[in-house]
């Protein structure tokens, strides 16, 4: 099946109404270019405000599906296209989440995945605000195919990808905000660029399935947000790469049924030794 699918790459500023509205309009302008599927990046609706411990700044979650997504139902329907929107969820007082709303192409919310690896790392941090994931991997079911979405820091655990990949998604997503401190040397930007990327590469060839990546870009703080979306086909190549420093809307055509050559040439999936994986689970392997 041929597919096309939007990329949005954007910077975000403080006001949440105003990132909303600029991403209603980048939603219409990537299906205006031919765009079924539309990705937004990790967290659009506002600063990237992890970078901060801030009790304020849980004023900025809300519940899903909610007023956004109800907008984005409105939107989808009327596009026909399906969404993929990256939102701050709040589940109950004092319980908040990371969380993907997938909107099918006749508005209806079809779920939500929430994020289940947190990092909490200088700038990262995460886990003051979210709690890990608690519904497990998913896939949906949209008008153009069934997708699977995991969430910037999830593409770093080949295991995340290999049992979204395993639950029948065509295509993997992965809305993130991902930067370089402004002090850092340039050698170790393109270091930290290349191994994100190449993560992502390796989870299509391992699992035979394009994947995309979409993340912000724009200064916010002492981070450079290194955009740098892309898009892979299922053997690892590059079909399309935005560039680090500016705002892009993208569309490009992907046929998922591609997995299948993949996986008939190299069957990646036939030879698993599922019966010896079981260590896996463990969090280091010793003699003790």
């Amino acid at each position: 099946m041929k597919v096309k699918v939007g990329l949005v790459q954007t910077s975000c500023e403080r006001d949440k109404e105003n990132n909303i509205k600029r991403t209603l309009e980048d939603i219409r302008t990537a299906a205006k270019k031919g765009a079924n599927i539309i990705c937004l990046e990790e967290l659009f609706s506002s600063l990237y405000f992890c970078d901060v411990e801030d009790y304020d700044n849980f004023n900025l979650a809300e519940s899903i599906p909610g007023p956004t997504t109800k907008r984005f139902q409105d939107l989808a329907k009327e596009l026909e296209v399906v969404i993929i929107a990256s939102m701050f969820e709040k589940k109950a007082q004092g319980l908040y989440f990371n969380t993907t709303a997938v909107i099918d192409a006749d508005g209806e919310y079809l779920g939500k995945y929430r994020k289940m690896h947190i990092p909490d790392d200088p700038g990262y941090y995460e886990k003051f605000y979210f709690t890990p994931g608690d519904l497990g991997y998913k896939v949906f079911e949209t008008k153009y195919g069934k997708i699977g979405v995991l969430i910037c820091w999830d593409q770093w655990y080949p295991e995340a990808s290999r049992i979204t990949a395993l639950m029948g998604a065509e295509i993997l997503f992965y809305p993130t905000a991902i930067g370089w401190a402004l002090n850092q040397d340039e050698n170790t930007n393109i270091e930290q660029y290349n191994a994100w990327q190449t993560i992502q590469r390796s989870h299509a060839v391992a699992n035979g399935v394009h994947t995309v990546s979409v993340n912000r870009t724009g200064i916010e703080g002492g981070m450079q947000f290194w955009g740098g979306s892309f898009v892979s086909n299922p053997f690892g190549s590059i079909l399309y790469q935005a560039p680090h420093f500016d705002e892009k809307i993208h569309v490009i055509e992907l046929d998922t049924e591609l997995t299948n050559h993949y996986r008939i040439h190299w069957p990646f999936l036939r030879d698993r030794r599922i019966d010896s994986y079981q260590p896996i689970t463990k969090r280091y392997i010793d003699n003790e």
